[in-house]
């Protein structure tokens, strides 16, 4: 006798193709750049040219600095970027794989600066840049390539909340909570003080305020948990704010297949299982699979890009033994 239970993708609304147009206010988890250009004396420089290029995807935003000397790109998607300063009498200043790190969305108000200090073109000497950050001290960005690389049991992305170093798990989720809902306190605060986030949206389960399921690590971009700095906004999680940013498409196609398995021939039998008709214990007749997979890139190269993604979860094992006594016709009359 075998107990079957077949889980579909807890992220569903992958399983068809996502439609994400290049705009950066097409997408409501975003970041912002800003800074200060100045020469080799320390003197500001106006009218200068920003621009910054999603390298992924071709998105160009474009800014000039104002009378001080400051520039701000705001609504920037997540990912790295390709920053050029650009002013007439000066050598142009590139950098690449330029990370808005600083995600700006209702959670979160950071402001990373991105400042160039240049030498004019008559100088052999290459300009120079400083960056400062204004993130808060307690805050950490668990980033695509940790979410996929470090183990995971059974794939639950919010196992790696505790990375943060201020979070632990204080309980398991009762069963009104969905599948991968967990209970998670941060920095000593209540486990439902904890505001959950996906794509800039609230994600909080209404019935016991934890998190809703979030994607499996392969649709996931990065996520950051923030235990400190923290606006007015998180009035009502006040303990923490955990924001994440699921996958989009590219200009590049690309993608995964995945399976991962666990059976019955690979586990220690119980000590205390029923003994079969040969004389041995009974195992757990466990047959787990967990599959799926990805796919994205682009409809219109620079301007329109798609991503899917799908993981389901079978699981077929024996029914634990349980002991019953079934009452007779005699016991009905005592």
């Amino acid at each position: 006798m075998y107990e079957r239970r077949s889980v579909s993708s807890r992220p569903s609304f992958f399983a068809p193709a996502l439609l994400i147009t290049a705009p950066a206010w097409a997408q409501l988890a975003t970041a912002e750049l800003n800074g200060r250009v100045t020469d080799s004396s320390g003197a500001v420089l106006p009218g200068v040219t920003v621009t910054a290029t999603q390298t992924a995807t071709g998105l160009v935003r474009t800014a000039v600095t104002d009378e001080s000397g400051s520039y701000l790109i705001s609504n920037l998607p997540t990912g790295p970027y390709r920053l050029e300063v650009a002013l007439q009498g000066f050598r142009s200043y590139v950098q690449h794989r330029a990370r808005p790190d600083g995600w700006r969305d209702a959670h979160d108000q950071r402001r990373p600066r991105r400042s160039a200090r240049w030498r004019r073109r008559s100088r052999s000497k290459a300009p120079r840049r400083s960056s400062t950050s204004a993130a808060p001290a307690s805050a950490a960005v668990i980033e695509n390539e940790r979410i996929v690389e470090l183990p995971l049991q059974g794939r639950q992305v919010t196992d790696l909340l505790v990375l943060s170093g201020a979070a632990v798990q204080t309980a398991e989720a009762t069963n009104r909570t969905s599948p991968g809902g967990v209970r998670i306190s941060v920095a000593g605060g209540l486990p439902t003080g904890v505001g959950y986030t996906l794509d800039g949206a609230t994600h909080n389960n209404p019935q016991e305020n934890v998190n809703l399921p979030l994607p499996f690590p392969d649709a996931l971009q990065e996520f950051r948990v923030a235990t400190s700095g923290l606006t007015a906004q998180n009035g009502v999680h006040s303990a923490a704010a955990v924001n994440a940013v699921t996958k989009s498409g590219t200009n590049r196609f690309s993608g995964n297949a995945f399976e991962f398995l666990r059976h019955h021939r690979f586990n220690a039998k119980s000590p205390f299982a029923a003994i079969g008709p040969d004389g041995k214990r009974l195992d757990d007749g466990l047959k787990r699979n967990q599959f799926g997979g990805t796919l994205g890139g682009p409809i219109f190269r620079d301007k329109l890009f798609f991503f899917g993604g799908y993981q389901a979860t079978v699981l077929r094992q024996r029914p634990a033994s349980n002991i019953a006594y079934v009452p007779t016709a005699g016991d009905a009359g005592r």
